[in-house]
């Protein structure tokens, strides 16, 4: 069939390789209790093998053209629900109850935004498999203590087991990008919600950390400090640490501390 035009300020890169293909839906368990949603189809190059393999598929794409040739692509190859949205908006929730399994090529341009959005319904989700660009998938899966430590490593790890899976070189995508890619699963941690007392406050503490990173702790988030260095203190850091040094799990003890100190209003 004829392919729609491709739509550049949709960063579209569309995947060709069988191999690869065969590779990412091979990671999605067959399993018709829970449902699998595909963000970014594209022109389908894993929505058809997703659909024999499970049946039953729902795909969110933005790209008008490539939405409505989905079901001609998909024909035959199960019961194929399209929804034309934007991915940076759409609700889970409009699917149903859940617990979803979600996989996709994600668009580079907005893979980070796209995957900070999804963390927020992460409570809908059982995993999801995506390739993104290889450096991003560096940043996700970083070591603390590493120059690819950033505020994205912390924000996911804090609320998914990363497991990083392949690489995938450009040759795999047609027009080729100019990155390699690489392929992850992101599976949410249970309990989250009791783990991190105040998601407000852990979000704005790793933002300020990293915003300057090369600052020491006790300047960079002073301003979250209601007893100035001391608070570093109590929780365990020397003020002098800098963003990459601090784990996630210390970027969570300490976010707790902080919101158990404001709730009390301890001040020196």
């Amino acid at each position: 069939m004829r392919y729609p035009f491709r739509r550049r300020r949709f960063a579209q890169h569309f995947l060709h390789d069988p191999r690869i293909i065969t590779r990412i839906v091979d990671t999605v368990p067959a399993d018709p209790s829970i449902p699998v949603v595909e963000i970014g189809p594209g022109r389908g190059a894993l929505t058809a093998p997703l659909l024999r393999r499970l049946g039953r598929l729902d795909a969110v794409e933005i790209d008008t053209d490539l939405a409505a040739a989905l079901p001609e692509r998909c024909a035959g190859a199960g019961e194929l629900r399209v929804h034309r949205a934007d991915a940076l908006r759409f609700d889970l929730a409009s699917l149903g109850e859940g617990p979803f399994r979600l996989v996709g090529n994600l668009p580079y341009n907005v893979s980070t935004p796209l995957l900070f959005h999804l963390l927020e319904q992460a409570d809908r989700i059982v995993d999801m498999v995506f390739m993104l660009q290889k450096e991003v998938v560096d940043r996700i899966a970083a070591a603390h203590g590493s120059h690819d430590y950033g505020r994205l490593t912390v924000m996911v790890q804090a609320r998914c087991r990363v497991e990083r899976l392949f690489g995938v070189g450009t040759a795999a995508f047609q027009p080729p990008p100019r990155v390699d890619s690489a392929v992850l699963r992101l599976i949410p941690i249970p309990g989250h919600d009791a783990r991190v007392r105040n998601h407000v406050l852990l979000a704005d503490l790793v933002r300020r950390a990293f915003h300057q990173r090369r600052k020491m702790l006790r300047n960079s988030v002073y301003e979250l400090l209601p007893n100035g260095e001391r608070d570093l203190g109590e929780a365990g850091l020397a003020g002098t640490l800098r963003a990459e040094d601090v784990s996630v799990v210390q970027y969570i003890e300490f976010a707790n501390y902080l919101a158990g100190v404001k709730s009390t209003g301890e001040k020196s």
